[in-house]
């Protein structure tokens, strides 16, 4: 038996309970890990909440997508991976089949990549689904190049980090917005050229000034909602708007009025895509050898207060990754 979180109703963060489970063995193409460490996403709370894209197939439902830990047995069919390998699980699959929030877990190998050399369990869970997101949405899909402004909402968070990482490393010129001065010089630390702080200053005014009054080629945003209006109007003649999250839960809108290119960016498009998710997997591990891309971990939990990390989680008081450590 392994302690394991489950939910038997869709609610706040107290239906979370840690639960006895006996796993069983890896089937075909699947892993089971010895878990060590859980990275906590947004997603993951609106899972759980039912507010997500998906909801779960039945209860008590698992909950998961980004763990790192030791392979503990490896299923029919799976090459490239032994016992003992040190691997780290990616958003590569759907949440209503699949949860990592546990001691153990059963995962598919094709969403499982090894740990980097030199970082620890915690650190690996920080790396891997915020930067293969910064890495899609600005390189693989967004095509920025040297020199664009990237203006960066909800900066703060693993993937606002993980985005300045990426935009300073090809060259760009990343534009950290966040609501309030309390995390301003942090981004500045952290790599940001430039910081809005939106409870004090327009971001649309600050960003034309910012960029000599043509706005941000390129603007990532994971808030969505009526934010949307303000970030047409900082973006430039011709630019992008990429939503990947929702933050905020209101409807959307167009901005038709000026009518910059708006698109969401599923990160699954990268991680169920073998090519694609090779090449961002080598993306990666080449910004941390170079240095320049840095796992960023806010705070940890132990796995007995899993409640109490998503309770944080949502609180959006965090800069970088809220991990759950599971003792593998």
């Amino acid at each position: 038996m392994t302690k394991t979180v489950r939910f038997a109703a869709e609610g706040g963060p107290e239906v979370l309970e840690l639960v006895d489970v006996d796993l069983g063995e890896p089937g075909p193409g699947e892993l089971r890990l010895r878990v060590a460490a859980i990275g906590l996403n947004r997603a993951e709370a609106m899972f759980r909440a039912g507010t997500y894209f998906e909801r779960p197939g039945e209860f008590p439902a698992k909950l998961g997508y980004s763990a790192s830990g030791i392979v503990e047995a490896v299923g029919e069919g799976v090459t490239g991976f032994g016992i003992g390998d040190e691997v780290s699980t990616v958003a590569g699959f759907s949440m209503r089949d699949y949860g990592v929030y546990g001691e153990a877990a059963i995962v598919p190998a094709a969403a499982v990549l090894r740990r980097l050399d030199g970082l620890d369990a915690a650190e690996t869970v920080a790396l891997w689904g915020s930067f293969l997101t910064a890495y899609g949405a600005i390189v693989d899909e967004g095509h920025v190049r040297p020199g664009d402004f990237v203006l960066i909402t909800a900066a703060s968070s693993s993937v606002g980090l993980a985005t300045i990482d990426v935009v300073n490393h090809i060259g760009a010129i990343p534009i950290a917005a966040t609501r309030t001065a309390a995390k301003k010089q942090r981004l500045l630390d952290a790599g940001a050229a430039h910081v809005i702080v939106t409870d004090d200053e327009d971001i649309a005014e600050r960003t034309r000034e910012i960029t000599a009054g043509r706005g941000a080629g390129f603007v990532f945003d994971a808030v969505a909602g009526e934010g949307v209006r303000a970030l047409s109007d900082a973006t430039a003649k011709g630019g992008t708007i990429v939503v990947y999250g929702a933050l905020d839960t209101k409807e959307t809108p167009f901005p038709l009025w000026y009518a910059p290119t708006m698109r969401m960016f599923n990160a699954f498009d990268l991680t169920l895509n073998p090519e694609r998710l090779a090449r961002a997997e080598q993306f990666v591990r080449a910004g941390v050898r170079a240095g320049t891309f840095r796992p960023r971990v806010d705070r940890t939990f132990d796995l007995a207060d899993i409640a109490e990390a998503h309770r944080y989680l949502e609180a959006n008081g965090q800069f970088g990754k809220v991990v759950v450590t599971a003792g593998g």
